[in-house]
């Protein structure tokens, strides 16, 4: 027998969602659903309109960019229990890079129109969303400069 499990006990699972209280997750539930993607297809392509990003609970993304006359760069890969995007709270809301499924994902994908909503009438939750925001986005930001560093450490000599 398949235990269903409520969004909220879904959400409580993931450690961005550990330290809100019952009441903001239970709010922030109602501005995500569960989603699948089969391997190869893309969760979002870039310049597309960032209306929602996702926490992968199974399988890897490969973020991705377009790199004429090559094969797409793949730029980092994002694997479960980790979130992929936050295109969604920086205007003008659109994607930077591709994102690609690389084996079957399951994730879940949040509404961003609902949570800005939600973040603009409730600033309490707005501020908790940003707060565990951005630890991920300065990683992210660092993990490229290691990128570029080891990208042009060959070029020195």
């Amino acid at each position: 027998m398949v235990e269903l499990q409520t969004m909220d006990k879904l959400l409580k699972d993931l450690a961005f969602f550990q330290a809100f209280s019952d009441e903001t997750v239970a709010l922030l539930a109602g501005c995500a659903s569960n989603v699948v993607f089969e391997a190869g297809s893309f969760l979002a392509r870039a310049s597309d309109k960032a209306d929602r990003f996702f926490f992968i609970r199974h399988g890897d993304v490969a973020v991705e960019l377009v790199v004429p006359g090559r094969d797409p760069l793949v730029v980092q890969t994002v694997h479960p229990g980790e979130a992929l995007g936050w295109s969604w709270m920086v205007a003008p809301h659109s994607w930077s890079f591709d994102m690609r499924a690389i084996s079957l994902v399951r994730a879940l994908s949040f509404d961003a129109t609902c949570l800005r909503g939600k973040m603009e009438s409730n600033h309490e939750v707005g501020y908790q969303l940003m707060k565990n925001f951005l630890p991920i986005i300065a990683r992210r930001l660092f993990d490229a400069r290691v990128q570029l560093v080891d990208l042009y450490a060959g070029d020195a000599s």
